[in-house]
């Protein structure tokens, strides 16, 4: 049968936009790239379509710290979108502005908007919830739900000041590499980085690949971030807590009293990992965060 040449041109044309659909997105909606915010360039990777969730690393890390997660989440079908922050992995930390925690917020904003992220499920580790609270009090109403993994709603005592200071001298005088042994001895248990080397490589590549300025910035502003208690009794979304039972950086304790501070959150204990759950007990994690966020859609 002849196909008339209106009705073939017409099929040239959606056939052309529907490559450049896939182009932009990729047959499984994998994509990546940079956002330009001032004189930072953050680098981003998105994987899967649907809700979106925007996880944020922790210190001296990176977006690929949740590779395993991404990979997991997307499949069961969600729009997963990790960002390296400024000074990690493959962003850029510019001399103008190193990084801050409001700072660090609003690059995340960015990308979002890039990406045409209008509201988000918004995950972070560690540092990462840090920079997820000062998200919310900036811009609620971004946010579908919150999830807090292995971090803290409490600023920086005297003591812990002392050593982030003490962090930020280190990578100043000798490299973000210099950090390795003093950070992975709190990343993961023992019984791992004897089981799994492979972990204990991939994760000291992450914090070897930060910048100096970087690490030197958000070591600085892990010592002064704000006060983020005052911050819990004002979460109104859905909230999933996630703490390493072993995790001797941010013990289960300060997990606990988020629990208490966010009016309906869900608190869930991995057995067996420490502050680098979602990377050491991956399964787990992402069990934790699909049970959890089933009852969000």
């Amino acid at each position: 049968m002849m196909i008339p040449r209106r009705s073939l041109a017409a099929l040239t044309v959606f056939a052309a936009a529907s490559l450049a659909l896939l182009s932009a997105h990729g047959q499984s909606g994998s994509s990546q790239g940079f956002v330009e915010r001032g004189d930072a360039k953050l680098f981003y990777k998105s994987e899967g379509s649907g809700p979106a969730m925007v996880l944020i690393h922790g210190y001296p890390l990176g977006g690929e710290l949740f590779k395993s997660n991404r990979s997991a989440l997307a499949q069961a079908g969600y729009r997963v979108v990790t960002v390296d922050l400024r000074g990690f992995g493959r962003s850029s930390a510019p001399v103008s502005d190193a990084g801050s925690i409001p700072t660090y917020a609003q690059d995340v904003l960015a990308v979002m908007d890039k990406l045409e992220i209008k509201k988000a499920v918004i995950g972070g580790m560690s540092m990462g919830g840090m920079i997820a609270f000062e998200l919310y009090r900036r811009v609620p109403e971004r946010f579908a739900a919150l999830a807090l993994l292995n971090t803290t709603a409490n600023p920086a005592g005297n003591v812990e000041k002392a050593y982030w200071g003490a962090i930020a001298e280190k990578a100043q005088a000798k490299g973000s590499a210099s950090l390795v042994p003093e950070m992975m001895k709190d990343m993961l248990t023992g019984a791992t980085q004897a089981k799994k080397p492979e972990l204990v490589r991939f994760l000291s590549g992450l914090i070897e690949t930060a910048s100096k300025r970087g690490a030197v910035a958000a070591a600085k502003a892990l010592a002064d971030r704000p006060d983020s208690l005052p911050t819990l009794a004002t979460i109104t979304v859905p909230t999933l807590i996630v703490a390493g039972r072993e995790d001797t950086l941010i013990p289960p304790v300060f997990s606990q009293k988020m629990q208490q501070g966010i009016k309906g959150s869900k608190l869930v204990v991995i057995e067996g990992a420490s502050h680098a759950a979602v990377l050491e007990a991956p399964s787990a994690v992402n069990r934790a965060l699909l049970t959890w966020a089933r009852n969000l859609r």
